[in-house]
């Protein structure tokens, strides 16, 4: 946001002393545009008129748009602004249905290239939308197709007409590469061979094409006693993407397993293994793993997005008072600062955005990881390699001899390197980790239990963070609810008495594929390890007594960090109540 508003500032859009009041009045560790807005501090239809007069002089793009999403504007206002503007149409490709036989006329590959798409078709004129109106080359490369008819130009949302065009590709190629495998493994007689079909080749690229584009993070692929069956897993939930023959999924799996170098024979053992792909003109990672069944084998891929920014640790979704004592825990220097909580709920993401906080040309950081999901610079990465004996243990032992300030480790699985740790923690280093626990006070009694002397962790501790995911409303279709009056006596405690109780749901619609959410956010609860209660692990006190002294000192737990977001209408209480426990 800061060279934004320095032009704001500068072109007079924005006052700034008026700015620097409010900033420095402002509890939100982070402001965005969003909130300069609905502040009054920025004339809305002002700022979007800006933006227009900028793409014009060819300061910005088209594409700058698509990232005040990030500054909490509704992009879709500044298209239709710009679109009513320029005396064109919007269309919101998400509410029409397009004639798909004007897919045959133009090919889909061109209008995936030009970033258009052709909506509709009279005697006269062809409405097509485009990303960019002002375009005239990607205009003429479509008037080519339509020689005898007037170019009607309309504008639409980058991602989707990109989304609605790999849909449609999606669709059409699903059949005809099903087809042609089933021809392959007639011609082949059912033998392996078949796996080297560039329809099965193409079929993989459909899959990962699809899966990325719906922002899935992982693709489970199964077999069943009469299909095969894709389901992508899109905000914590698996949803089914595609299902087809059982024949095609040897050489779909003998395919993948070959691209990821395992061994395409073995099917009684479980395998794991990565590669890397361009899809959809991204640059992406896919972590696969393998696993015998009674019916087949189960493929599951973990899909690591390369060109992945890392989250800034203010927009993690942290309530205020959990930010300020987690920031507080990593820029101590030294001691051991654990994100805890179970696998898919964000640990490692939470842990890039602390190193890229605290990270600095003064301090040697180094991270032992399995694999390295983000690489950043400034940063030492070592990846674990178990098969060449360079596990947590040993990569840490290495790394201690490296003169580091901080270390980063991708995770604790052993009592061996959580030893390690604490001695590195003890000697002045500051060490950030993971550990499955359901909550923060667990992760002391995890410790414990994994043979670490209690004195030593309560002399090595300096913070824990217990997080979980939770589905966020769709802003599409929110409303308001009522709770039952169960639901509401189970929450009563943990309602603040200053607080109105309003609470909200997504009814379903088509942006949400009526689930009624869409994205996740982020509840933590943050305990600091303070003197009393490092004296209380040390006298080894049992979790109800440190759980009561952590509540004194300010600690809110997880549920209660749920519930205030529910009230916030970021979330529904269903949805804290499936993800964490009273």
């Amino acid at each position: 946001m800061g060279e934004m508003i320095e032009n704001l500032i500068k072109d007079g859009l924005v006052n700034k002393n008026t700015l620097i009041s409010y900033i420095s009045k402002s509890d939100n560790p982070k402001i965005d545009l969003g909130d300069l807005i609905r502040d009054g501090l920025l004339n809305k239809e002002q700022f979007y008129d800006y933006i227009l007069k900028k793409i014009r002089a060819g300061v910005y793009t088209f594409d700058f748009i698509n990232k005040l999403e990030q500054e909490d504007i509704n992009i879709e206002e500044v298209y239709k602004f710009i679109a009513q503007k320029l005396g064109i149409e919007y269309v919101d490709l998400n509410s029409i249905e397009i004639d798909s036989s004007l897919f045959d006329k133009v090919s889909t590959s061109l209008l995936l290239k030009i970033r258009a798409i052709v909506v509709d078709e009279d005697d006269l004129y062809v409405l097509v939308v485009f990303a960019d109106p002002f375009d005239l080359a990607a205009q003429d490369a479509v008037s080519r197709y339509f020689p005898k008819k007037m170019l009607k130009i309309g504008l639409a949302q980058d991602k989707l007409i990109k989304e609605k065009l790999i849909q449609i590709e999606t669709y059409e190629s699903l059949k005809t590469y099903v087809d042609d495998i089933r021809e392959d493994l007639r011609n082949t007689a059912g033998s392996e061979e078949s796996d080297e079909s560039p329809a099965v080749l193409k079929l993989i690229d459909l899959i990962l094409r699809s899966s990325i584009v719906a922002k899935a993070s992982d693709i489970h692929i199964e077999v069943t006693e009469k299909n095969c069956i894709v389901r992508d897993r899109i905000d914590g939930m698996l949803q089914q993407r595609f299902i087809f023959d059982k024949v095609v999924f040897g050489p779909l799996a003998s395919r993948l397993k070959l691209l990821s170098n395992l061994d395409i024979a073995e099917r009684r053992k479980p395998q794991d293994g990565r590669f890397s792909a361009t899809v959809a003109g991204g640059e992406y990672d896919f972590r696969i793993s393998t696993l015998p069944t009674l019916i087949g084998e189960s493929i599951v891929m973990r899909i690591l997005d390369k060109s992945k920014t890392v989250i800034a640790l203010e927009d993690m979704g942290m309530n205020e008072k959990s930010y300020e004592k987690f920031k507080n825990g990593i820029t101590t220097p030294y001691g051991i600062v654990l994100v805890t909580g179970p696998t898919g709920s964000g640990k490692t993401t939470t842990l890039y955005a602390s190193l890229n906080a605290i990270k600095s040309d003064k301090d040697k950081i180094i991270t032992v990881e399995d694999p390295v999901e983000y690489q950043m610079a400034g940063i030492q990465q070592v990846q674990v390699n178990n098969s060449a004996g360079l596990t947590f243990a040993s990569a840490l032992r290495s790394i201690l001899r490296q003169d580091p300030d901080k270390i980063m480790i991708g995770e604790i699985r052993d009592t061996e390197t959580l030893r390690i740790a604490i001695q590195a923690a003890m000697t002045g280093h500051l060490v950030l980790s993971t550990l499955h626990t359901n909550d923060a006070i667990s992760a002391i009694f995890r410790m414990v239990d994994m043979g670490i002397e209690s004195y030593l962790v309560s002399g090595s501790l300096v913070a824990i963070q217990a997080q979980r995911l939770v589905r966020k409303i769709c802003p599409h279709c929110k409303v308001r609810t009522e709770l039952s009056n169960r639901m509401l006596n189970d929450i009563k405690d943990f309602l603040p008495p200053d607080r109105e109780l309003t609470f909200y749901k997504g009814k379903g619609c088509k942006h949400c594929y009526n689930s009624g959410y869409i994205g996740r956010e982020m509840i933590s609860e943050v305990l600091t390890v303070s003197n009393e209660i490092a004296r209380m692990i040390a006298a080894e006190e049992t979790k109800e007594v440190i759980t009561k002294q952590a509540k004194k000192e300010g600690f809110m737990t997880m549920f209660e960090d749920g519930i205030i977001k529910a009230l916030d209408g970021k979330t529904t209480v269903e949805e804290i109540f499936r993800v964490a426990r009273l």
